[in-house]
């Protein structure tokens, strides 16, 4: 349980210090036609606008994190190898990655509704996913919490693998979920580019 809780609280502090920031002032961008300057510079705007702004108040939270996600470790019972241990990691790192891809589709709709904030209310609600094993979720909640919108898969299946193991299917399973959120999201993206209604329009 400590290393899944450590896991997914180190994924939450990785967002809130990285991408959490620039989340949040997408939508004023957007809204008053700021997203010219970052459109027309010779960088991708999307990576740009992602990783714009750093949150000094979280990198406390974000060491925090790190220090109970490697007590965790320390204190499991069972022993692993640095191959394993690095594979975790990966893992988490596709985690942070898929965290990431469902809050930009939160976001992304204020390009169309002209909003304050987009969904991201409804992203942090439905958040609450990543902080419960995968293994509660039945029926049509584990098709939504690990297809549609993944939350089960960014803190739990690193865990899994790190505890159980992951057998070849939820391999597959991640990786095609993961490389199709990121397809679907670049979709979107590209889609929201051409409504955008510029400054100069």
């Amino acid at each position: 349980m400590m290393v899944f809780v450590g896991s997914y609280l180190l994924v939450d502090s990785i967002n809130m210090t990285i991408f959490a920031t620039n989340m949040w002032w997408f939508p004023t961008y957007i809204n008053r036609g700021d997203l010219d300057y970052y459109l027309i510079r010779p960088v991708s705007p999307l990576f740009f606008l992602s990783l714009r702004e750093f949150s000094a108040n979280s990198f406390m939270n974000l060491i925090l994190a790190f220090a109970f996600f490697v007590y965790a470790l320390l204190a499991y019972s069972e022993p692993f190898t640095i191959a394993e241990l690095i594979n975790f990691l990966l893992l988490l790192l596709n985690g942070t990655f898929i965290y990431y891809c469902i809050q930009m589709l939160m976001v992304l709709p204020v390009f169309w509704t002209h909003s304050s904030r987009g969904f991201i209310d409804l992203f942090y609600s439905l958040g609450i996913a990543m902080e419960r094993p995968d293994k509660i979720f039945k029926g049509w909640l584990r098709i939504l919490f690990t297809v549609i919108l993944p939350f089960a898969l960014i803190a739990s299946y690193p865990a899994k693998y790190f505890i159980e193991g992951l057998n070849l299917n939820d391999l597959i399973h991640l990786t095609l979920v993961s490389v199709g959120l990121w397809i679907v999201m670049l979709f979107v993206w590209k889609k929201a580019l051409k409504s955008y209604s510029s400054a100069s329009s």
